[in-house]
């Protein structure tokens, strides 16, 4: 659900670390998004446009440069204050695109001054939907960040050229005939298709979907349904009202990582073995991981690694051995961290001894972390901290510092720490004696 009093800045929801360049195509709120995230860096920012952009709208920003000629931006660093707008000259009631010399110029006078650079690379006629003509989106390869925007208060209406910029190359993508109602799946099938949302993407540019527009819950509803048919061709997947300064959610690909190394010394025995319900206690912790969602599924081994390797050898996981394992949890934790892709938003850590958490609680963390990219949720059941715990992309430099025994814990004082509220005291259980063991299996409410 969403955080009616948390306010996650455009930038935060992108992921805008340092200054990039970042080019916004689409339609349906791309100039609104482009110049909310202008306004949102302390330093200046240059904005410019390898499209049309309306006279109308180069009041948005502080100072508009309309050149053909590199002349006229050359003294640039006397002018360095604000949201700087930089078009080609105007040409009735828009400006012409910035030609190619210009935008190369450009883009080494921000690098080598470490300035933002946004780009908007497409053109909708103010419509929410669109398709794409052969020519377009002129998408420059210098983008580090590519924003795809969506208006979904074009979703329900009829397939036409009132509601959508090229309406008949849509019909083409989607298979919607013309005048029929646009459905979240057509949008889905333009937005996944090499020549609809994904066409011209630079091949090292991180993918982002905005989902804006999304002003009812009904709305919102709909795109966190569609956000999970996106993430496989997208980093991430936002859903927002731009024009109410309102970032709903902000969904990525969560990682999980079983930590399962340890050899069971006060047990006895490998506890990653353990049967529950007649399947070993790894194997049903990678199952739930899996029906989750969460991806990849990392699994980390130490001791006993080839029999635990051999129960999970079918899975879609991925295994790591931990050779320094008998220094404790910490060399697990940066095994697994190591392993995962930069794409990932977030990863939360599982137990091998717990194989009654299932993938309720592991939907929740999701949930709960989408709203605001906390750095830490963790579950609070009965005014004690439960495992799993997700932690967010912005964790893991701390988590590749963990030596020893301490486990993720060991950063909670560097970083905030959203609780999740939960009501099903299973968390709190785990095995470290046979009793323990024992209790687990003979508790009928798992």
């Amino acid at each position: 659900m969403y955080n009616p009093n948390m306010k996650l800045p455009l930038k935060n929801a992108l992921r805008i670390q340092t200054p990039l360049c970042v080019a916004f195509v689409g339609a349906g709120g791309k100039s609104t998004a482009m110049f909310t995230l202008a306004r949102e860096f302390s330093s200046p920012v240059i904005v410019s446009a390898t499209t049309h952009l309306g006279i109308w709208q180069t009041s948005l920003a502080d100072l508009h440069i309309a050149t053909d000629d590199i002349a006229p931006i050359k003294q640039l660093d006397e002018k360095l204050n604000g949201v700087i707008l930089i078009t080609g000259e105007a040409e009735g009631d828009r400006t012409k695109p910035i030609n190619e010399k210009l935008l190369a110029w450009l883009n080494s006078f921000c690098l080598a001054h470490s300035l933002p650079l946004l780009i908007e690379a497409d053109g909708s006629r103010q419509k929410p939907l669109k398709a794409w003509a052969d020519h377009e989106p002129p998408i420059p390869e210098i983008a580090d960040h590519v924003v795809q925007v969506i208006g979904l208060s074009g979703m329900g209406k009829p397939l036409t050229d009132e509601f959508v910029h090229r309406a008949e190359i849509f019909s083409k993508l989607s298979g919607l005939k013309t005048g029929e109602p646009v459905t979240s799946s057509a949008i889905l099938k333009v937005l996944t298709h090499k020549n609809g949302g994904l066409k011209n993407m630079p091949q090292n540019a991180k993918r982002i979907i905005l989902l804006n527009q999304s002003d009812t819950p009904e709305a919102q509803s709909i795109a966190h349904a569609m956000a999970a048919s996106l993430l496989p061709h997208y980093h991430s997947a936002l859903i927002t009202s731009i024009k109410n300064q309102q970032i709903y959610a902000v969904h990525e690909k969560i990682a999980g990582i079983i930590l399962g190394a340890g050899d069971s010394t006060r047990y006895g025995a490998p506890k990653q073995l353990l049967d529950w319900k007649g399947t070993p206690f790894i194997r049903v912790v990678a199952q739930t991981a899996l029906r989750a969602g969460l991806s990849p599924v990392v699994v980390v081994t130490g001791a006993n690694a080839g029999q635990i390797e051999e129960v999970v050898d079918d899975l879609d996981v991925l295994v790591i051995h931990n050779n320094d394992w008998k220094s404790g949890q910490g060399s697990s934790i940066r095994g697994g961290v190591s392993a995962l892709p930069k794409s990932c938003g977030g990863a939360i850590f599982l137990l091998s001894d717990q194989p009654q958490v299932n993938t309720s609680i592991l939907h929740a963390l999701k949930e709960k972390h989408t709203e605001g990219l906390y750095p830490i949720v963790a579950p609070m059941v009965l005014d004690r901290r439960a495992n799993p715990v997700l932690f967010d992309h912005t964790t893991f430099s701390d988590l590749m510092t963990i030596e020893g025994d301490t486990g993720g814990r060991s950063i909670f004082h560097k970083h905030r720490v959203e609780y999740l509220p939960w009501h099903d005291d299973a968390l709190l259980l785990d095995v470290d004696t046979p009793e323990q063991y024992q209790r687990l299996i003979e508790n009928e409410n798992l």
